[in-house]
């Protein structure tokens, strides 16, 4: 017996004794539910190119897709995830977070943003095309750059879903990416130029071959073993289009609608009627005027427009709707729709804190891990050797140097007060740590406890006050000895005894 046929024996020897699982059963209700058995891989190859096409025209065109995205990119790296050295030395610290300030505003080779901003272009492409490639740029010391290097965005319509083939050596290019004989990426093979722009006068389909070394693939993988990316509409996108196009014929059928004010009726059509002029496609119109009193033709009546409303399902029916595409995309139905009026303080608490622990394990995941851990590692190394940083032992020593904490944008208070107070219990009973909260608000412990020191110490110095603390002494600007009012001057005496 085959394997195939003994698998159908089993099958059917399990679902005629024991009933089976009804998921599995080929029943009245699932007979024409038969999804495809294709690897992931394969139905993107399929369908790919299409889904990212749909996805960037709603993007374009569809208000609630826009706003979607935008909400998604703001959460996930809103003003940016912005690194913190673990370096003992707190004096090389603070020099490497000095010059990684100023190498994030030359980090875009296209100079149109720096690293954060690249950081949340690269969370809306994506959502938008579910992946997205950065090319490490080393540039030479004459461009003047602090540290050089930049990033280069390249777009996933850039590496083409259709190259596949085994190549001389052992390897094999499956959808644009070049692996060896264990599995490993080893090479992308990038067009030279996007596809769908006519712009760009380079030969179509002509592809260059990129180290995996020097290319960062920004993906969020749902299936094991997937190679490419899919756009996060893509549950989404059928219910988004038609949902649109119901709105747009709804406008029009009311827009046509209003265009008749009334019409009149005559028992006699032959006759002309006198006051009513023919327009340019052969129709007999009146216009009306305020207060203008028309004379009518025995037997002739004027009906007044009646226009069907949308009904009291209408709205109903957008929410529904709305809600199923904010569960698609996941995204909160008031950060989908910008509608806040079924929002109260509960539910609106229970899915920020939803949508957070998303964002959270997003921010870890994808853009800290595939992405900013790469870029600070490439960084430190380019500065080393640029001579931009001196780092004793560094080949050695890389490891302790390349350490770094990511903090992620800090989040608002839903209750400013009542957050804050828990917040403030949670410390002094020990259930976290000021650097804990701290790091969770998006700041380096250390840079604060220095701003802090540096605030009281000039607070000090001009004898400032500030809150409930006492009034501190101001220090005289002079270190000379001053007289003491009231003091009579005179050679000193010895104290009595």
């Amino acid at each position: 017996m085959s394997g195939e046929a003994k698998r159908s024996w089993i099958g059917a020897l399990a679902n005629g004794f024991f009933g089976g699982f009804e998921a599995g059963q080929a029943s009245r209700r699932l007979r024409h539910f038969q999804p495809s058995r294709a690897h992931l891989n394969t139905l993107i190859a399929a369908a790919g190119a299409d889904i990212t096409a749909r996805a960037r025209w709603l993007v374009r065109n569809n208000g609630y897709a826009a706003n979607a995205i935008e909400s998604f990119a703001g959460n996930v790296v809103g003003d940016g995830i912005k690194p913190s050295a673990l370096i003992a030395d707190a004096g090389l610290k603070a020099d490497v977070q000095r010059l990684w300030l100023d190498w994030t505003d030359e980090a875009d080779a296209e100079g149109f943003t720096d690293f954060y901003g690249l950081q949340r272009r690269a969370a809306r492409e994506v959502f938008m095309a579910g992946e997205v490639f950065f090319r490490f740029r080393p540039r030479r010391a004459t461009d003047g750059l602090i540290v050089p290097l930049q990033l280069q965005m390249i777009p996933s319509e850039m590496l083409p879903l259709t190259r596949n083939e085994q190549i001389a050596g052992g390897n094999v290019i499956r959808q644009g990416i070049e692996f060896d004989r264990i599995g490993r990426r080893v090479a992308y093979h990038f067009l030279r130029r996007h596809p769908g722009d006519v712009t760009d006068p380079g030969l179509v389909g002509e592809t260059v071959r990129v180290p995996a070394s020097e290319v960062i693939h920004v993906i969020d993988p749902v299936d094991a073993g997937q190679l490419r990316g899919v756009s996060r509409f893509a549950p989404g996108i059928v219910k988004l289009f038609l949902l649109d196009q119901y709105d747009d014929a709804e406008l029009d059928r009311k827009k046509v609608a209003a265009m008749h004010a009334l019409f009149i009726t005559t028992p006699a059509p032959a006759e002309p009627f006198d006051v009513a002029e023919s327009d340019e496609a052969g129709e007999r119109t009146m216009d009306l005027e305020p207060g203008q009193i028309v004379m009518l033709e025995p037997g002739e009546e004027i009906q007044t427009s009646a226009p069907a409303d949308v009904g009291q399902t209408y709205e109903p029916f957008q929410y529904r709707t709305l809600l199923q595409v904010s569960a698609a995309l996941g995204i909160p139905y008031a950060y989908l729709s910008n509608d806040m009026l079924k929002a109260n303080y509960s539910n609106s608490r229970l899915a920020l804190l939803e949508f957070r622990r998303r964002v959270g394990a997003w921010q870890h995941s994808v853009m800290v891990w595939q992405l900013c851990r790469r870029v600070w590692a490439r960084w430190m190394d380019m500065a080393v050797l640029a001579g931009a940083l001196d780092l004793p032992d560094y080949e050695a020593r890389r490891r302790d140097y390349i350490a770094c904490a990511w903090l992620p944008p800090k989040w608002d208070w839903v209750d400013p007060l009542k957050d804050a107070r828990a917040e403030i219990e949670q410390i002094e009973a020990g259930l976290k740590s000021r650097t804990q909260a701290l790091a969770e608000r998006g700041y380096d412990a250390e840079q604060v406890d220095a701003e802090i020191a540096a605030d009281r110490e000039r607070e000090r110095r001009l004898g400032l006050v500030f809150g409930t603390a006492q009034p501190a002494s101001p220090i005289p600007a002079e270190p000379e000895d001053q007289p003491v009012p009231g003091a009579v001057e005179g050679p000193a005496t010895p104290a009595e005894d």
